[in-house]
């Protein structure tokens, strides 16, 4: 492996640590460490029943909440979060170049967050972050496009010179 792929790898790996910790582990460690000790059958109940499983209803509810709510921040965050995962994971993954092998990373990644998120009660499940996080990552894989056709058109350029 190339020096160059083993840095995209640790920088793949380090924004993966940082994600988990922005969504997962947001909130400090004594507050962790609380909700941890109320894990049981019950608290898991309760992540269903606040859980959004209904498609647009967080995204609605900030859009019409929005001078009320962070609501830029809360969707564009989503979204941003996630355009990393598109651009780096082609060059970490070589199946990671077909759009569909990407997406199927990505919403993996997600529902993995989302899931534990509602059993954990570390955060909250919801439709819309899922869709929102892959938007994200789909934009990235259009920049990593854009991006290759760009060094492409470079090299042809190179070449002729």
């Amino acid at each position: 492996m190339k020096k160059s792929h083993k840095w995209i790898h640790v920088l793949f790996f380090l924004y993966l640590l940082i994600v988990v910790r922005l969504i997962i582990f947001k909130y400090p460690f004594y507050m962790l460490k609380e909700i941890a000790s109320t894990w049981e059958k019950g608290i898991i109940l309760e992540g269903l029943d606040t859980a959004n499983f209904t498609l647009f209803k967080t995204i609605r509810m900030y859009i019409d909440y929005a001078y009320m709510l962070n609501s830029f921040e809360n969707l564009v965050g989503n979204v941003v979060v996630f355009i990393p995962f598109g651009f780096l994971l082609p060059y970490v993954l070589k199946k990671g170049k077909n759009f569909f092998v990407m997406l199927l990373n990505a919403v993996s990644f997600v529902l993995g967050i989302e899931l534990f998120q509602l059993f954990s009660a570390f955060g909250a499940f919801d439709v819309d972050d899922i869709l929102l996080n892959c938007v994200g990552a789909i934009i990235g894989y259009m920049l990593f496009l854009i991006g290759k056709k760009c060094a492409k058109s470079r090299d042809e350029k190179d070449a002729l010179y």
